[in-house]
C-alpha cells in the first residue's frame, strides 16, 4: 500500500518565502531551458533496467535539462567520464568485501570491483566533478554500528506530538559465548526477543542474513553467516532492540528536498514470534530480510493496533528527521525504515540505505522529484 507524502507539506514557510522561492524557481527554470547537463549513470544491469522501465533514464532531455547516458565498465572508462557533467552511481552494487575489524571510518574499508576502483581514482583526482554521491558519504550506511551512532544524535530533535524519533537500542557482540551476555544486554536496554544482524549492512552476500533470538543461549548456537573477509573477527554482529510495531513498516524516501513514504507489512509482534519459536523447537528464527521475513497469520488479529499505529505515525516528526539525516549524511537520495512502537509511539529508525528504488512512490511523482534532486545537486556544486 503506497502512501506518497504530499510535498506541499514538506515546504513549510511564510508566504513571503513562498513568493521568493517562486521567483527563484522561475530564474532557475529560465536557466535550465538553455542548459543541458549530461548525467552518466553506473549501476548493476537489473537496477538499470528497473529504473529505465519506469522512465527514470529517458532517451531524450528531461524537462529540467538532464540527458542521461549509461556508463559501462566494459569499455574504457575515462573517455566516457570526460563526456558527462554528473556521475550517478550505486557503488554498493560494486562491493567485493568489507573489512570492519578496525575503527576506521573511511571508505578504504571497502574493496570494490576493478571498474569501481578505477572510478574511485578518477573521482579522487577530479574533486571538482559532481558525484551523486561521494564514496565517503556512502560509508556510514554500509556499517550498521556507524549508522546507529549517528542516529543517537536524533535525541536532540524536538519531540513530535507525543513521541520521539530515535534509533533502536543496540549492542556490539564480541563473543557468542560471553558469560556476561545477559548483563551486557541489560546494560544496553535490550530484552528478549532481540534481532541480530551482521555489522555490514549491504554490498555482500550475507549482509541481510539475520536472526531473532529469544534467550542468551541462542547466541551460542547462532548460525548467521559472516562475510569471509571478517571471519577472523567475531565483532561484526550486533544485537538490536526488537520493537513491537503491529506488523507495520513505514518506508521513507528522501529525494533531494522532498520526502515521501509508503506503508508495508512487516514482522509480527514479539508474542507471536515467541509462539513461532516454540513451534520451531525454541530455536532462533533465522531469515534473509531481502527474501523472506518471519510472518504469521496470527498477526492478522491486530487490526485495531495496526490502525492505531497508522494513526500515530507523525509525518512532521519523520520529515524533521529526514532533513536532519540529510545534513548529517550529505546524501542526495536515500531511504530509511521507521516502525512505530506500540505503547510509547516512539518512531524507531531500523534501517538506512543509499539510492533506494523508491518504487512504492508513483512514478509520476517520484521521477520528476528525482530529476530535480539531480539537477539541484549539480547547481549547488557551481556555487
Amino acid at each position: 500500500m503506497a502512501s506518497p507524502y504530499n510535498p506541499e507539506r514538506v515546504d513549510r514557510g511564510s508566504k513571503e518565502k513562498d513568493r521568493e522561492d517562486e521567483h527563484n524557481d522561475r530564474s532557475v527554470d529560465e536557466e535550465l531551458s538553455i542548459t543541458t547537463v549530461k548525467v552518466g549513470y553506473l549501476m548493476k544491469h537489473s537496477r538499470q533496467k528497473d529504473f529505465a522501465k519506469r522512465g527514470t533514464f529517458p532517451d531524450g532531455v528531461t524537462p529540467n535539462g538532464l540527458l542521461f547516458q549509461r556508463l559501462s565498465f566494459e569499455k574504457p572508462l575515462l573517455p566516457q567520464l570526460e563526456d558527462v557533467d554528473i556521475i550517478l552511481h550505486k557503488a554498493t552494487d560494486e562491493i567485493i568485501s568489507v573489512d570492519l575489524r578496525d575503527s576506521t571510518e573511511s571508505s578504504n574499508a571497502i574493496t570494490y570491483t576493478k571498474g569501481m576502483q578505477e572510478l574511485k581514482r578518477y573521482m579522487e583526482q577530479h574533486v571538482e566533478c559532481c558525484v551523486i554521491d561521494p564514496l565517503d558519504k556512502i560509508y556510514p550506511v554500509v556499517d550498521r554500528l556507524k549508522i546507529q551512532q549517528i542516529l543517537n544524535g536524533l535525541e536532540d530533535l524536538p519531540k513530535g506530538r507525543c513521541c520521539c524519533i530515535r534509533g533502536p537500542n543496540f549492542l556490539k557482540v564480541d563473543d557468542f559465548n560471553d558469560p556476561e551476555m545477559d548483563q551486557r544486554l541489560s546494560a544496553a536496554k535490550l530484552s528478549f526477543p532481540s534481532i541480530v544482524k551482521p555489522q555490514v549492512a549491504c554490498g555482500v552476500a550475507d549482509a541481510h542474513s539475520m536472526a531473532i533470538v529469544f534467550k542468551s543461549e541462542d547466541f551460542k548456537n547462532l548460525s548467521v553467516p559472516l562475510p569471509a573477509v571478517a571471519q577472523a573477527s567475531m565483532d561484526i554482529l550486533a544485537a538490536f532492540e526488537y520493537v513491537n510495531h503491529s506488523s507495520r513498516l513505514f518506508k521513507i524516501y528522501v529525494i533531494g528536498k522532498k520526502v515521501f513514504y509508503a506503508v508495508k507489512r512487516s514482522v509480527p509482534n514479539a508474542d507471536i514470534l515467541t509462539k513461532m519459536a516454540i513451534e520451531n523447537g525454541s530455536s532462533p528464527l533465522i531469515f534473509d530480510s531481502l527474501k523472506s521475513l518471519p510472518t504469521s497469520t496470527d498477526s492478522l488479529h491486530g487490526g485495531e493496533s495496526s490502525r492505531a499505529t497508522l494513526d500515530h505515525f507523525d509525518i512532521d516528526l519523520v520529515t524533521d528527521a529526514a532533513y536532519w539525516l540529510t545534513r548529517k549524511l550529505h546524501l542526495t537520495v536515500f531511504g530509511f525504515d521507521v516502525v512505530v512502537q506500540e505503547g510509547s509511539n516512539d518512531h524507531v529508525i531500523v534501517d538506512v540505505n543509499y539510492l533506494p528504488s523508491f518504487k512504492e512512490v508513483p512514478d509520476d511523482i517520484a521521477i520528476p522529484a528525482f530529476w530535480d534532486a539531480v539537477r539541484e545537486k549539480f547547481e549547488s556544486m557551481k556555487i
